[in-house]
């Protein structure tokens, strides 16, 4: 009983010191003020009535109602003054009657972040988001032995929920533009996907100075803000204007000082005013914030797993930041400290480019498992672009090792690094600078003049590395040309209605025949080494052949042949020596003529470019001796296991057309003298 009564003499002497909000204006009527505190009082109570387990006294602002927060922290006069206690708070959730835990605030050294803005005008704990309350409680519990606690303290309670009213003459730096090279134009140097400082809902009004600029980036700090985990991805941007308004109002700050920020899911925030491509001076790492960027990453890593699309976000970030510079990000860079607990005014630091906050500064911060990925975070931001590989040239055709075009070609490429990480995609011809794409695109036109080109796709990291894929390219705007026009001539097969023809024809190009098509009497689509076609055509009728080829470049050219298949009986010749006539349906015009007498011959005379004998075999078929226009032309063997009828057994072409006299007689051959004859085919 007599411990309750305490309790409520303390909560009524707990006094408000503020409760009004300098510039801002609630998001509506009635809401709650931006900065609500309230101050430890000096009552001292007994260590073993907080629950500690030794001696020691503690401080405590009791249990209390207060208008809507969502983020807490504590902070004292002296901003150089340590809090060598434990300060725990517990919080009341909105809508709910049951108390939270107690929960720790980091406060591991001294203002280890400013060292602008005139210095910080207070000391403070790291803040705790713990979402939307209206109650808290919080008490200071010292070590053993130690009796003094920091000047003014005080509990801060921020509600991130405050629309600050419009600023105007607001210094923000314009987006880089494209620029050209040799009449190229060069995309902008991309700035990381993110909320920008008017999509998280800054609250400018409390933004009173305009911002100072630094040199190149020489070194990348990465933070947590110890503000816990326990926040939804869609709850960040509450939990950004928390911290800016913890930073503003509590510390005395004259904007948030980290550059970026990040949270768990990877989303990247705009930290301080400024433009996020130019190097803003930021308050986040004391002695080292001159040539410097900083993100800090939304929650506490002392034991919490840092998610892999937060990682990637920080190594986008400093492969931003560092390579702009020309700085790789895997490098190391000796620096000069401006002065701060850890080391002194002038002293020569030697750091990664990619450090953590605790490799400048007194400070557990980032965390140890954060501070063990920053290995793998610089793997990240300055690795060179993996896996690029071009997947083809659109408007050309590869042959062997080399693409053929006609001129105009569309570079297509794959790589495996992720496009947030890339720069831009430089295309080269011969070794000029041919097109530039954005980081997004994969592909990238040209035209390119007849001849042999070397092209080359070059992948820019953020970072300043490179990676490229080549292709050799012959261009070629030239139709194939015929070395040798089509011709149709007369081949083996069966003569009937039609007659055996083939056709034939020599195509060249610089760029490879690719394929030849032939259209009209035959219809066929070829490989490019293919040079003739054999089928038929219909006797007594003209026929047109139209052969098309193709190169590997895709240009194409044609011609065409027109022959009439003609075909005599053995009836139309003149006769010499003794002939037998036989009647059968089965050979030419149903009539043929037999001989076996040397001395026994059949002549036509035609006019063509091409002849052909047309005969009978049978196993006791001989061989016919065969002379054009007297010269002989060897003998044509009639002998078949199987009867053949209408055979067409010898053929003879010209290259122009003329009129030729055939002569044939039997050979007499011994076993098998005899030999039947059905007549002549030629093409007219």
């Amino acid at each position: 009983m007599r411990r309750k009564r305490l309790l409520a003499a303390l909560v009524a002497a707990t006094p408000v010191i503020a409760l009004a909000v300098a510039g801002g204006l609630s998001r509506s009527p009635g809401a709650a003020p931006m900065l609500q505190t309230y101050a430890f009082t000096g009552a001292m109570r007994l260590v073993a009535e907080t629950g500690a387990n030794q001696g020691g006294v503690a401080a405590e602002v009791p249990e209390r109602d207060t208008r809507r927060f969502s983020l807490v922290g504590v902070t004292w006069d002296d901003p150089h003054a340590v809090a060598d206690a434990r300060i725990e708070v517990r919080t009341r959730p909105v809508g709910s009657r049951t108390w939270t835990s107690w929960q720790r605030l980091e406060t591991d050294a001294p203002d280890e972040s400013g060292g602008v803005d005139g210095g910080s005008t207070r000391g403070a704990s790291d803040p705790l988001w713990v979402g939307p309350s209206n109650g808290v409680r919080a008490r200071v519990v010292t070590a053993a032995g130690v009796r003094a606690l920091p000047a003014g303290m005080r509990v801060d309670l921020i509600n991130p929920d405050v629309v600050g009213e419009p600023r105007t003459g607001m210094v923000e730096a314009a987006l880089q533009r494209p620029r050209r090279v040799n009449g190229v134009a060069i995309p902008a140097r991309p700035i990381p996907r993110l909320m920008t400082r008017a999509a998280w809902g800054a609250n400018e009004s409390i933004v009173k100075e305009a911002p100072t600029y630094t040199g190149p980036v020489q070194v990348f700090f990465v933070h947590h803000t110890a503000t816990g985990n326990d926040y939804s991805c869609a709850s960040s941007t509450s939990v950004v204007r928390g911290i800016e308004a913890y930073q503003v109002k509590s510390k005395g700050w004259n904007d948030i000082g980290y550059n970026f920020l990040v949270d768990k899911c990877g989303t990247i925030f705009e930290g301080r005013r400024g433009g996020v491509d130019r190097n803003v001076l930021g308050a986040h790492t004391l002695g080292f914030n001159t040539g410097a960027s900083a993100v800090a990453v939304i929650g506490d890593f002392r034991t919490a797993a840092v998610s892999a699309a937060t990682q990637l976000s920080v190594a986008q970030l400093a492969a931003y930041k560092l390579g702009a510079a020309g700085n790789a990000p895997y490098s190391r860079v000796a620096l000069t400290s401006g002065g701060g607990p850890k080391f002194t005014a002038g002293r020569r630091v030697v750091l990664n480019r990619i450090s953590g906050h605790r490799d400048a500064g007194l400070t557990e911060c980032p965390g140890n498992l954060l501070y063990r990925r920053l290995t793998a975070i610089r793997q990240l931001a300055g690795a060179a672009p993996a896996g690029l590989h071009l997947t083809g040239l659109s408007g050309a055709q590869a042959w062997g090792r080399t693409w053929f075009t006609r001129g105009s070609v569309a570079a297509l490429w794959r790589l495996t690094t992720p496009s947030r990480m890339i720069n831009r995609f430089d295309v080269y011809v011969d070794g000029e600078l041919a097109a530039s794409r954005s980081n997004g695109m994969r592909s990238g036109s040209l035209r390119l003049a007849p001849g042999a080109h070397t092209v080359e796709v070059r992948a820019l990291h953020l970072s300043g590395r490179t990676s490229s894929a080549v292709a050799k390219v012959f261009a070629d705007d030239e139709a194939p040309e015929f070395a040798s026009p089509p011709q149709a001539y007369l081949t083996a097969g069966t003569v009937g209605t039609t007659a055996p023809i083939r056709l034939g024809w020599s195509a060249t190009d610089p760029s490879g025949i690719r394929s030849a098509a032939v259209t009209g009497a035959g219809a066929a689509v070829l490989g490019g080494t293919v040079s003739s076609l054999t089928g038929t055509a219909p006797l007594g009728t003209a026929s047109t052949w139209t052969v098309g080829v193709t190169d590997h470049a895709g240009n194409s050219g044609s011609a065409s042949v027109t022959r009439t298949p003609q075909a005599l009986s053995e009836g139309a010749a003149t006769r010499t020596g003794t002939w037998r006539g036989i009647r059968d349906d089965k050979h030419l015009d149903g009539t043929a003529g037999a001989a076996s007498a040397p001395g026994s011959k059949l002549s036509w005379t035609v006019t063509g470019r091409s002849v052909g004998l047309i005969a009978a075999r049978s196993s006791t078929s001989g061989r016919v001796k065969i002379t054009i226009d007297g010269e002989a032309m060897g003998y044509a063997d009639l002998h078949a296991d199987l009867p053949q009828y209408r055979r067409l057994v010898f053929s003879k072409s010209w290259p122009e057309s003329a009129t030729r006299t055939v002569t044939i007689e039997p050979e007499g051959t011994p076993g098998r003298p005899t030999v039947i004859i059905d007549g002549l085919a030629y093409l007219s």
